[in-house]
């Protein structure tokens, strides 16, 4: 019997058209076999973080239910980065970038592998995945900090003084 997962992913860009970049992304991941989407946030603008010297991204997520494996998934999120432009090998850790998919959750799997860490490693600290994420799905938990998104995302604010200065306006409300 072939499992089904459920799977949190993020999706940014802040190269050429932001907001169809991420509907293609959008697009492509519903075509996925053995895959549907179950949610997905609105558009969130965003100020880079690790290099600031950069355009502002639009950001959001999607909530799938799928049957391919954590890997699988993994690797056709890549493939449909290099689809729509990314090159990994020709630029800048943070930097700028046309499309940018993270695995963040898969169901409450814990996976350290050298090219596969779930659930994603910085996701809690990062206004721009908790906020279009906890919109969607707010009661997802995640496996290692036992604490669901909605929850993280308040102690995120907390720690950034009540507001969260990165994320910006819903752009689709």
């Amino acid at each position: 019997m072939v499992r089904v997962h459920t799977a949190a992913i993020a999706l940014g860009s802040n190269l050429g058209d932001r907001r169809e970049n991420i509907e293609l992304a959008i697009e492509r991941i519903g075509e996925l076999e053995g895959t549907s989407f179950v949610a997905r946030s609105s558009l969130h603008e965003t100020r880079p973080v690790g290099i600031e010297d950069q355009p502002d991204f639009l950001n959001a997520c999607c909530v799938v239910s799928t049957s391919l494996s954590p890997r699988a998934l993994l690797g056709a999120l890549q493939e449909i980065e290099r689809g729509l432009g990314r090159d990994r090998s020709h630029e800048q850790r943070w930097g700028p970038r046309m499309i940018d998919l993270d695995l963040l959750l898969v169901d409450d799997l814990v996976i350290d592998e050298p090219a596969l860490t779930i659930p994603h490693p910085r996701m809690h600290e990062r206004a721009f995945v908790l906020e279009p994420l906890a919109e969607i799905a707010g009661e997802l938990v995640h496996p290692v900090l036992s604490a669901t998104i909605r929850a993280l995302r308040e102690r995120l604010r907390i720690h950034l003084g009540g507001s969260v200065p990165p994320v910006g306006a819903n752009l689709l409300a």
